[in-house]
């Protein structure tokens, strides 16, 4: 806290100057422009490709709102350096509302980055915005959509999405950002290898440098870059949809009793601002929604277990992502392990993950802070405790029911009396399906068709 408002009150103004959009043969190259008064200036930079059968004009609203809302969402990987209280807007112009509605990402996304670094603010006092710019032309091309883009990051969820839209494959692509290892491993399983769309993220060095100086550092909502990339690259490409794969545990908060969510920008409260504020201020036509968010984790776990190519090959280990491994030392390694534990082999599990992690005494705290034990979850994309729970139950059901030796952290959850507690309460996503989604008709059709009840075996 103390660091927070000393940077705060050395570096008083953050600024989002411009962006520049430099069109080569085959990409747009867009810098950005921040500068921390007093401290530094920065030139982050993405690059999409060009759909050449579908040209974009460079004064096209759509594509420059998009543009500009992405910057939007790029300048917080900067000004979280020093929380600068004034933030000005000079690239773009914005409504109250549309400050209101930053200011809400903001706070949200942030809400880890201030709880880890022990910061006390609230969305009022966090920052003022400030916004000087023009108003972009409404200027906009006509263009028909047809199509789904798939964001791919190589683990189970999106490997299911892409199961999921098979029937319609031919009208469909995957996307990535600086996609590499198991994110292209996954799309040539899935049998995108022709129809991927990677665009490119590079950072300002000199953000890095600063950190490594000591100036505030945490984590940020990615997947709000995701959502602007996304639908820039659908639009781009004449995409009708862009179709993540978020479930509807991705709703739970890390810190029980507030607000503090690792993955506050892959919530439905994320989702549905974001769908609302594309309509009312981009108006692009690509419909932004999450096919998995009727589903929960344990459902997921369930269909990805019968996707068998992808057993080898995908990952969710952000440790061993470097390396395109799994570190099978994190709270994200266990969790995956967990949930699919009732529906794959033990064997066959650790052949995939390279160890039993269930094995693993010095995964205890780990454990205990995935099924509740610990009043924390761990800051990582993990499912619900209920749902692990739910896993760790039948897991146990069917290896006494084999007459096998429960492995370490399953004899743990049984002496702690999770297991009968959770007994007690039963499995509840043999009939779950939240019902607060965007999923378009065809595809809720879809997912209610593919997630019957009863329909979940559990591995012998």
């Amino acid at each position: 806290m103390a660091a927070f408002e000393e940077l705060r009150a050395q570096y008083e103004t953050f600024r989002f100057e411009r962006y520049e959009i430099m069109e080569t043969e085959d990409a747009y190259q867009i810098t950005y422009f921040f500068e921390i008064e007093g401290l530094s200036k920065f030139t982050p930079t993405w690059s999409f490709p060009k759909n050449k059968t579908i040209p974009t004009d460079r004064n096209d609203a759509v594509f420059r709102k998009l543009i500009f809302s992405l910057g939007m969402v790029e300048l917080i990987s900067y000004w979280k350096l020093t929380c600068s209280p004034k933030v000005v807007i000079e690239a773009g112009a914005l409504t109250k509302e549309q400050i209101a509605w930053w200011k809400d990402l903001y706070f949200h996304g942030l809400g880890e980055f201030f709880y880890v670094n022990g910061i006390t603010t609230d969305i009022d006092s966090m920052m003022e915005i400030w916004s000087t710019g023009e108003e972009i032309s409404t200027q906009k091309q006509d263009r028909e959509l047809k199509g789904t883009l798939i964001p791919v990051g190589g683990g189970k969820d999106s490997s299911v999405t892409m199961e999921l839209c098979k029937a319609t494959q031919a009208d469909n692509y995957c996307f990535g950002i600086n996609p590499r290892g198991a994110v292209l491993w996954s799309v040539e399983a899935g049998g995108y290898t022709d129809r991927m769309i990677s665009v490119k993220r590079t950072l300002d060095k000199r953000m890095i440098e600063l950190n490594g100086q000591g100036f505030l550092n945490g984590h940020t909502p990615f997947s709000a870059l995701v959502a602007f990339s996304s639908v820039l690259s659908a639009y781009l490409n004449g995409l009708q949809y862009v179709a993540l794969s978020n479930e509807s545990s991705a709703n739970e908060s890390t810190v029980p009793g507030s607000l503090v969510n690792h993955q506050y920008s892959k919530s439905f409260r994320f989702e549905k601002a974001f769908h609302e504020y594309e309509l009312s201020y981009i108006g692009s036509g690509v419909h932004y929604f999450s096919m998995l968010r009727p589903l929960s984790e344990f459902q997921i776990a369930w269909y990805f277990a019968k996707c068998e190519q992808y057993h080898m090959i995908f990952r969710s280990c952000n440790a061993g992502s470097k390396t395109d491994s799994w570190c099978c030392n994190c709270p994200k390694c266990l969790f995956v392990f967990l949930i699919m534990s009732p529906f794959i082999e033990l064997e066959r599990l650790t052949e995939m993950f390279g160890e039993n992690l269930l094995e693993k005494e010095s995964l205890l705290t780990n454990f205990e802070e995935l099924v509740g034990i610990r009043d924390v979850k761990p800051f990582e994309c993990v499912g619900s405790r209920n749902e692990v729970c739910t896993a760790l139950m039948l897991f146990i059901d069917r290896e006494e029911k084999a007459g096998r030796e429960l492995p370490y952290l399953a004899r743990v959850f049984k002496q702690q009396g999770l297991y009968a507690k959770q007994k007690a309460i039963g499995n509840q996503y043999e009939t779950y399906f939240d019902e607060e989604n965007l999923l378009p008709d065809s595809y809720d059709k879809l997912m209610r068709r593919e997630f019957q009840p009863g329909s979940y075996q559990i591995a012998a």
